[in-house]
């Protein structure tokens, strides 16, 4: 693959002394080479999925692969969210990565451009290619190499409850949008003493703000890897500015909520009192399961700015170790965990999108649209591509520059100003 940078992430000397830890691929039979010809072989796939219901669809997905291809049997590797960019590092640059890794696309970027991920442009199946929509495709494109087969996404959207919109005199939105005005009227509407209109937790906001920016044309970024330049002008900071003003003027959304995490901010949701919460699409789940009987709640439509519904397409991936010894198996085994009968049972299970839109139909035909599914499904229409992606610096400016100014926006320690120049110094600082 040619000269590498070994210091991926700036973790690789530490990384280095953990690497004897780490799996890597196994070959049973003779003859395998990078095509995957020869010999039967087992493929090592570390799989991220923590919750019970999806632990055991990835397992059932990889048994069914298993039976039917006994010359290339899968063997999960089970890992966590936590620490697997350090985790990735440690294997990848002590050669013992598996061959097949769960992953996201905003995080494979640098791997991908360090050429540790194999380019699976021409191992792409037409008929996964046509039932994923472009945007989400350009998600997992790195320098015109699709680098990652996406499988499952969430949108932000905001559920209600229905009793308390409905006893402040207002109608339940309904349709295919719902405008940030309409939102803010609402949320003002619907706050009254001891009630707010709104519990959002933003406290790690820049995610939420980035994927919901393109709904206002708000891209932050132009060009890609290190040559990107940063601009963070009026669509950029249509959705921060909303929520200051609605937190500091308006009232309506709870300020307590601005410093908590989503799972934090939809306990007071539950107790009544905020009349909305915004949240990831997945929490649609956990309301059908968790929510006290007396929340009768329901998702609303997905928010709309002045380019419509767009949100950022960050989905889960399943990418293929370059250095795999059998980089053609692993590839057909990552198109099979990803077609639509695969997708619908996995992503029904973590109440998160399937990239495949026939999976999205089943869902809809299997669920009848109930649980916040329709909405949840309504929002999807609108993921596409996001700039960020392709930026080398991302991760680091978002965790040292954009999270840290953010809360101090939120917190209402700086003005418009001062979150546009602490982004954008910020961004040349770590862009270096």
């Amino acid at each position: 693959m040619g000269t590498r940078r070994l210091a991926v992430g700036a973790l690789a000397v530490a990384a280095l002394t953990l690497a004897a830890c780490s799996q890597g691929s196994a070959t049973t039979g003779g003859g395998a080479d990078a095509g995957g010809t020869g010999g039967s072989v087992t493929l090592k796939f570390q799989s991220l999925s923590d919750q019970p219901a999806a632990i055991a669809a990835v397992k059932d997905i990889v048994d069914s692969w298993n039976t039917a291809h006994p010359e290339t049997k899968v063997e999960i590797v089970q890992a966590g969210w936590d620490g697997v960019y350090d985790k990735l590092v440690t294997q990848f640059n002590g050669n013992a990565a598996p061959d097949v890794i769960h992953y996201e696309a905003a995080s494979i970027v640098p791997f991908a451009r360090d050429g540790y991920l194999a380019d699976l442009t021409s191992k792409i199946p037409a008929e996964l290619k046509s039932d994923v929509d472009q945007g989400v495709w350009d998600s997992v494109t790195v320098d015109g190499k699709v680098v990652g087969v996406p499988t499952e996404l969430q949108t932000y959207v905001v559920f209600a409850n229905k009793k308390l919109i409905e006893a402040a005199g207002q109608q339940v939105p309904t349709g295919s949008s719902m405008t940030y005005d309409q939102f803010e009227a609402l949320a003002k509407a619907t706050t009254k003493s001891g009630q707010y209109g709104v519990s959002w937790g933003l406290k790690s906001p820049t995610a939420t703000f980035m994927s919901l920016a393109l709904a206002s044309d708000g891209t932050y970024f132009e060009g890609t890897g290190k040559d990107a330049k940063i601009t963070v002008g009026e669509g950029e900071m249509a959705l921060p500015k909303l929520v200051k003003k609605m937190a500091y003027d308006d009232k309506s959304i709870d300020p307590v909520s601005l410093t908590q995490s989503g799972s934090q901010a939809l306990a007071s949701f539950y107790a009544g009192k905020a009349a909305m919460t915004v949240q990831g699409s997945y929490q649609a789940a956990n309301m059908a399961k968790d929510a006290p009987a007396g929340v009768d709640w329901v998702e609303l439509p997905p928010l709309a700015g002045s380019a419509g519904t767009k949100q950022a397409a960050n989905p889960q991936t399943l990418s293929v170790n370059a250095d795999s010894a059998n980089v053609d198996r692993a590839a057909e085994f990552a198109t099979y965990f990803a077609d639509a009968e695969n997708m619908a049972t996995l992503n029904e299970a973590d109440a998160l999108i399937p990239a495949s839109n026939k999976a999205r139909a089943t869902i809809l035909t299997k669920t009848g649209g109930k649980d916040g599914w329709a909405m949840t499904m309504e929002s999807a229409k609108g993921l596409t591509g996001a700039p960020f992606l392709t930026v080398d610096a991302y991760t680091q400016w978002k965790d040292t520059i954009a999270t840290p100014n953010y809360q101090k926006y939120l917190a209402n320690q700086i003005d418009d100003a001062g979150l546009q120049q602490a982004l954008t110094d910020g961004f040349a600082q770590v862009n270096r």
